[in-house]
């Protein structure tokens, strides 16, 4: 046994003798799936204090053939599954319990003393060069010293393939944020080492953050990405699940509502099972749909249950101003976003554009991505929205928010839900007196014309992004409405805002207008819960006037 090579099973044995062990072997049946076929290269990104690093040392016992690790998982869950069917082949529990040498990598490590990324790959490579030869002396390996060449000398020599356990793999991009040449020159090696190598029968590599992209494509395309907005098959392996949870509770005699109440909120889906011959789509006339888990931090539940107390353990792991330092990048109203989050609300964002780094950053749905990464947010990946997840989050947020420069963000978000709560109220003179404030706070720059006027009023009714989809332009075949909040599925009992803008015209004229086009009609599904809004900004009403308003606003039911 080495420190790289065919590591010992203690570091696994250490966490099934703990106090709390939560059993997740099982995970190990869908490796075994994947074992020595196009899907063996698995990456799994989790915050910190996910369990990454246990699930690690658990495949480095289970795999490794001098780990001697048979009685240790015959203690676990994982001998309970018999046999298990996966694609083409039927597996027993420990088809490929010992039988591989294991390469463990732990990233930090070989970071610790390193000036640069040329400095951490030559660490990496004589270490575990040197315990690959020491261990295999009799294998003419000739002069090059280049790991992939040596475990391929290996391979030749012994017919015994490799299983690479990669942790903290991107430890790189935390610590050399700026160094791009550094990271490419990183993620080619990795490319180098592991791609289309015959001794690679697995290679499971874990970080915070998924696999970094160059543009649309990453360099290492050949691992299949299980993580915080899609773990796939690993959907119950990526926290403790509620059942995990609810079972703690009795065992501790601690209150599940409470602990839901604090540590709950992280929502995952698994895959869609296959159906072949659609028996059940054909049963019930509706297709399969992915499990949903409810996931919990499992460092947060382990301090809750061994200390008695509910409070915020998340600070232990992930310092405030890590969330601070993000959230403060104005890209795109990301502020306003985040006092929307914090009201607990869910926003819709694309994260597609996220390039899976710290630093690249091309607007608020990245930076919101990055948070999901980091365990801030939630991802529904059903609706495509986050949100903050629980109230020991929520307490992030709060510490993180406290400074000046977010005094004003909450003050022109209690003006919005001010607004949303006088528009359902139908209190239309409150309403165009609220619209007349967020045009001062905006500044007189922001209304050039009607198109103008939309975008402002938009973001005076920014609050109503918690209930509502807004759908500029409606077509609504006779015409086009300017905008519609379309309250979401947890709100259905809020009315639908049709709000129709004029310029220099009149706020009848408005309602006017919706009611002769008969926009209505194309919201037949909340008829007798629609408000019907016109506003108009008279640009040209003298000060002088008495009534002196740019705005004004007619609310009528429909």
């Amino acid at each position: 046994m080495g420190i790289y090579l065919n590591p010992s099973k203690t570091a696994f044995q250490i966490s099934v003798n703990s106090e709390i062990f939560v059993d997740k072997s099982e995970m190990l049946t869908h490796l075994n799936s994947v074992v020595n076929t196009q899907q063996r290269f698995v990456s799994v990104s989790r915050p910190r204090r996910f369990g990454k690093t246990m699930a690690a040392d658990m495949v480095c016992a289970y795999y490794g053939r001098e780990a001697n690790s048979r009685d240790l998982f015959e203690s676990c869950k994982l001998s309970s599954v018999a046999t298990y069917t996966e694609g083409k082949r039927e597996l027993a529990w420990d088809a490929y319990l010992g039988q591989f040498d294991v390469l463990r990598l732990v990233m930090t490590e070989f970071i610790e003393d390193a000036k640069n990324v040329s400095d951490f790959l030559v660490n990496l490579t004589e270490e575990t060069v040197s315990e690959l030869t020491a261990a295999y002396p009799d294998i003419p390996y000739g002069k090059t010293n280049k790991l992939r060449y040596v475990m391929n000398k290996v391979y030749a020599h012994t017919q015994r393939q490799f299983v690479v356990v990669i942790d903290e793999w991107d430890a790189l991009f935390r610590v050399w944020k700026d160094d791009k040449e550094g990271q490419e020159k990183y993620l080619e090696f990795l490319r180098d080492l592991l791609k289309d190598k015959s001794y690679i029968a697995l290679a499971y590599m874990t970080g915070i953050l998924p696999i970094k992209k160059y543009g649309q494509h990453s360099a290492l395309n050949m691992f299949t990405e299980y993580s915080m907005t899609f773990p796939r098959q690993l959907a119950p392996y990526t926290g403790f699940t509620e059942e995990e949870v609810a079972h703690l509770c009795r065992a501790y005699g601690r209150d599940f509502h409470a602990i839901k109440d604090w540590y709950d909120g992280y929502e995952v889906s698994d895959i869609i099972p296959p159906d072949p011959d659609h028996k059940e789509q054909k049963a019930t006339g509706k297709p399969l749909t992915a499990k949903r888990y409810a996931l919990y931090s499992p460092l947060s539940v382990v301090e809750a249950m061994t200390t008695g107390k509910i409070q915020d353990y998340w600070n232990k792991s992930e310092t405030y101003e890590a969330l601070a330092e993000y959230i403060r990048k104005d890209y795109d109203g990301l502020k306003d976003a985040v006092a929307l989050l914090m009201d607990g609300g869910r926003l819709k964002i694309d994260t597609s554009t996220y390039q899976n780094d710290m630093t690249t950053f091309h607007g608020r749905d990245d930076v919101l991505s990055l948070l999901i990464h980091l365990g801030y947010l939630g991802y529904d990946d059903d609706s495509g929205e986050v949100f903050i997840p629980n109230k020991e989050i929520l307490d992030e947020f709060k510490t993180s928010t406290q400074g000046n420069e977010w005094s004003d963000i909450f003050r022109t978000y209690e003006m919005s839900e001010q607004l949303l709560r006088a528009t359902w109220n139908a209190d239309a003179s409150r309403v165009a007196e609220l619209v007349e404030q967020a045009h001062h706070r905006a500044g007189n720059k922001t209304y050039h014309d009607e198109a103008a006027l939309s975008y402002s009023i938009q973001l005076a009714y920014y609050a109503a992004h918690k209930y509502y989809t807004d759908i500029q332009e409606l077509d609504t075949g006779k015409g086009y409405a300017d905008i519609v909040y379309i309250p979401g599925p947890r709100y259905a009992d809020k009315p639908v805002l049709l709000i129709e803008l004029k310029y220099n015209q009149d706020a009848s004229t408005a309602i006017d207008q919706i009611r002769r086009q008969k926009y209505p009609e194309r919201l037949k599904h909340y008829q007798g819960n629609i408000l019907l809004i016109g506003i108009n900004y008279d640009r040209d009403v003298p000060s002088t006037d008495a009534s002196f308003k740019h705005h004004t606003c007619v609310i009528e039911r429909a």
